[in-house]
């Protein structure tokens, strides 16, 4: 790969790390993604493929040869073993990008922040993590932080993500079931103030950030504003127009999460986040509209047609006629 525009993608198979991938390659970079088995991946994408495992330092460090920039969408699934594997993931990009002088790139999470306290994240946002998780992920971008200017690195956060892509989210696990019609919608939040990020926006703001590296700082990091579901029923009346039929909604069942969390790893973890669900947070992008401009912005039932489209949920009609079915 040619260095001045050259991206290596950790966790391309993913949503996050796949849909950055895409934009990029629309951008005009040389994409390459790593993966642990690329036997089926040989002919996906409009990337090289090359096999290698994030715990791995000598894989990530192959891998990151000619890299200008190196994507960390790399998380452990279902919120599972972060204390092992969150910070020896990220130790070995920074390890890669400072011997190829790359800059490292991170999908931010809002594990970070205390909701109930935080009701606006801004760029300098002091972190105030309640949970492990969030702790551990305040000390991996404390690791990028310490690192710069010698490896340089940019945080884009985001809300939950939903559209195309978005497999391992709260939208296509929870709120909707993949693969069948919409008979039912099961609302994780508690009132409104919960902040969205439609997949497809957030990867063309990655794209436009990496595309004006001058106007970067050695440590960037913006915040990505996406949709703010005031009300806490925006995103669900926006499945109802697309569905054209008012589909019944239930909420999700986070006292089950708390009684069950000292029996399963999963509702521990859960129960973990719930303040996220139940206190508004909103994104400040002042930063992000510094150095692109406006953010992309799908309108939202024709995000939400061509993430439903995508997860089997509806057939792709034409959008006049779903329009007169939702009239």
């Amino acid at each position: 790969m040619e260095t001045t525009k050259a991206a290596l993608v950790l966790g391309a198979t993913g949503g996050v790390g796949g849909s950055v991938a895409a934009a990029l390659a629309r951008h005009g970079w040389q994409v390459r993604g790593m993966a642990r088995d690329v036997t089926s991946l040989r002919n996906k994408g409009q990337m090289e493929w090359v096999q290698g495992d994030a715990m791995q330092r000598a894989d990530v460090m192959r891998a990151a040869e000619g890299a200008a920039v190196i994507v960390h969408a790399v998380n452990p699934p279902n919120y599972m073993n972060w204390d092992k594997l969150v910070l020896p993931m990220i130790d070995n990009t920074i390890a890669a990008a400072r011997a190829v002088g790359a800059r490292v790139v991170l999908p931010g999470t809002v594990y970070n922040y205390d909701p109930a306290k935080t009701p606006v994240v801004e760029a300098g946002t002091p972190p105030n993590p309640t949970g492990r998780k969030g702790a551990i992920r305040v000390a991996l971008e404390q690791r990028l932080e310490q690192a710069a200017p010698e490896v340089p690195s940019l945080i884009l956060r985001a809300g939950d993500f939903f559209g195309p892509g978005a497999r391992s989210s709260w939208f296509a696990q929870a709120m909707v079931a993949p693969g069948k019609p919409v008979r039912r919608i099961v609302n994780p939040a508690r009132g409104g103030g919960h902040s969205w990020a439609y997949l497809p926006d957030l990867a063309e703001t990655f794209a436009r950030l990496l595309d004006r590296p001058e106007r970067l700082r050695p440590f960037e990091r913006v915040q990505f504003e996406g949709l703010y579901d005031d009300t806490g029923m925006r995103i669900v009346d926006a499945i109802r127009r697309v569905c054209g039929r008012k589909v019944p909604v239930y909420g999700f069942p986070w006292w089950a999460m708390r009684l069950l969390a000292p029996f399963a790893s999963f509702p521990r973890e859960a129960a973990e986040i719930a303040p996220v669900w139940q206190h508004p947070m909103r994104f400040d992008n002042t930063r992000l509209v510094e150095l692109i401009g406006s953010e992309p912005r799908t309108p939202l039932d024709e995000a939400m047609r061509a993430t439903l489209i995508e997860m089997g949920c509806i057939a792709d009609t034409p959008l006049p006629l779903l329009r007169r079915a939702s009239a």
